[in-house]
């Protein structure tokens, strides 16, 4: 049974840890409130699939731009302070959602503006709070920290959307909005107390130089390059998000649409909390493979059935194979990136696992105006799990990973062994 529980070492050595942990735990259940909430409103003005799955579009550009030069930023700049601004720049947004929820005659545009820049403020902060990582927790606890914070990401998702689910309809979009921008300020009060992060002595300008730079390491890393392949598929093909406030109509089960976006987080709960065993599995490569087909298979499954009880299964399911493979994708960034290219690459990352769900919902939303909702579900999922298959015979560096004798975690984990790690 200790093996099965989360490993809480990063938590008891490192304050930092603690209070970067309880500011994402915080934050990301505000942020729920709105992923949910905003979607409903643009269904509720548009009636239209095709214009929630438009929202994606719109954070595409930003999340590409924004993510590679965030990442540069990471490595050049102070990276507690990045992420005060950011998190700021994210209140004031969920402020200018409220203002608009309370208007007589709510516009539409905003809710695109809104998508637009937060895209922008998030993909400067996720390097920031990606490359902060390695400096407070020691590397040996490097896959605990991650299955941690994989855990406070989905009590978020969880909690978040079933009290949005209630929230707007009982009380309206307003009071969501409003609970999401006390969440940032509540944020705000932990991260402040987390110790300066200045740039390494070796980090490069945030130009484009530096970004190119970046490009070509990840380049020359294949197995890396097959991580985010395998996560830019999976997202892209069976990420059924946009088309869910139709799926529960669909399913005459309305009441289901805060469960529905609760599903994927909740499955990466259980696995979150029962992720000791991650620490005894070493081929990382293959692992990553495998839970991205399993998700495509789920995905699969919950298009065709019928009843929403058994969708919202699957789609549990789905949301714990898809943690599986962010918990092994994430142990292989950060136990084989120096420290001076952690930022930038920590951008190439977010692209990798964030353009996906964005295109995803691009193409769940078109898919569902011409063939239909359920096909849109169904037919994603199995695309993805094709595309698995196909990937796993065309990335052998990715398939022979293992994070005990690759040469790069190697030299890493002697790095960090020959300095002490820093305790705050």
């Amino acid at each position: 049974m200790p093996a099965l529980l989360p490993d809480l070492a990063p938590w008891k050595a490192s304050a930092d840890f603690r209070r970067l942990w309880a500011s994402g735990l915080i934050s990301n259940f505000g942020s729920f409130l709105t992923f949910v909430a905003l979607p409903v409103q643009l269904k509720d003005l548009t009636g239209s699939a095709a214009a929630v799955g438009a929202v994606g579009a719109v954070e595409l550009i930003p999340l590409i731009v924004f993510g590679l030069y965030g990442g540069a930023l990471a490595d050049a700049l102070d990276k507690r302070r990045l992420i005060v601004w950011t998190e700021a720049g994210q209140g004031l947004l969920s402020a200018a959602l409220l203002i608009n929820a309370l208007l007589p005659g709510p516009a539409v545009w905003p809710l695109y503006v809104v998508a637009a820049l937060s895209s922008a403020l998030v993909s400067v902060q996720r390097p920031a709070l990606d490359s902060l990582l390695p400096r407070i927790v020691a590397h040996e606890h490097l896959p605990a920290a991650a299955s941690l914070n994989s855990f406070r990401w989905t009590v978020g998702g969880v909690a978040g959307p079933a009290v949005a689910g209630v929230v707007v309809a009982y009380a309206g979009l307003g009071w969501a909005y409003a609970a999401d921008l006390l969440t940032f300020a509540v944020s705000l009060a932990f991260v402040v107390r987390i110790a300066p992060s200045p740039a390494s002595h070796e980090a490069a300008r945030p130009d484009l130089r530096a970004v190119v730079e970046g490009a070509r390491y990840a380049w020359s890393r294949k197995e890396l390059l097959g991580t985010y392949a395998v996560d830019l598929a999976a997202m892209f093909l069976a990420m059924p998000l946009a088309v869910l406030p139709f799926l529960a109509d669909e399913l005459h089960a309305e009441w289901s649409l805060g469960l529905m976006y609760a599903t994927f987080p909740l499955g990466a709960l259980l696995v979150s909390a029962t992720s000791g065993w991650t620490s005894r599995v070493h081929r990382h490569g293959r692992t990553v493979v495998l839970s991205a087909a399993l998700w495509g298979l789920a995905v699969t499954a919950a298009g065709l059935a019928t009843d929403v009880w058994l969708v919202l299964l699957l789609l549990t399911v789905a949301g714990a194979c898809d943690m599986v493979s962010g918990i092994f994708r994430g142990a292989m960034w950060n136990q084989t990136i120096p420290d001076e290219l952690r930022g930038r690459l920590a951008g190439i990352e977010l692209l990798s696992y964030s353009v996906g769900p964005q295109l995803g919902q691009v193409r769940s939303g078109g898919v569902a105006a011409w063939a239909g909702v359920r096909t849109s579900v169904w037919s994603g999922g199995a695309l993805c799990a094709g595309a698995m298959g196909l990937l796993a015979l065309c990335l052998p560096g990715l398939m022979a990973y293992d994070a005990r004798t690759n040469v790069h975690a190697v030299r890493l984990r002697e790095q960090r062994a020959a300095t002490a790690p820093t305790r705050v």
